[in-house]
């Protein structure tokens, strides 16, 4: 059963810090306050995971709402599973990922974003890395024959 990664709790805690600062540099955010809840309990129970349906509402809520702003998926638009890999070799996900992706949870996607961004092996990590963020990489002027 796929499970919230510490990693992103603490992406979590980092994105509501930015968009909800401390006033007075001691209170906490609502958001924050309850991801740096389960943040430390895992890290004092040395925990890499923590299942999303042991999570309070107020926790679940906060990271969803994170989720959110994140990429959905990590398609590049060069999928070669409709050639018959097992894998793809534009974004990395399984065959069967990226057959049921609309149908997984959240907490499963971000699982698949984990295991492909540790692998690093896919396309949208190296030469097509400019699809992966939606902007088109400039030449750099030796690239463009100015050098």
């Amino acid at each position: 059963m796929p499970a919230i990664h510490i990693t992103d709790i603490e992406a979590a805690i980092n994105h509501w810090r930015n968009l909800r600062p401390s006033p007075d540099g001691v209170s906490l955010a609502p958001e924050v306050q309850v991801l740096a809840e389960v943040y430390a309990r895992m890290a004092w129970q040395g925990l890499d995971e923590v299942d999303e349906h042991s999570l309070p509402p107020a926790t679940l809520a906060a990271w969803l709402a994170w989720y959110d702003t994140t990429p959905d998926t990590p398609c590049i638009a060069i999928c070669s599973t409709s050639q018959g890999d097992d894998v793809c070799k534009g974004c990395g996900r399984t065959f069967e990922e990226v057959q049921h992706w609309l149908a997984m949870s959240p907490v499963q996607k971000r699982a698949a974003w984990r295991r492909i961004t540790l692998e690093a092996g896919a396309w949208r990590f190296n030469r097509y890395a400019e699809r992966g963020t939606g902007s088109p990489q400039r030449p750099t002027e030796t690239q463009a024959g100015k050098a």
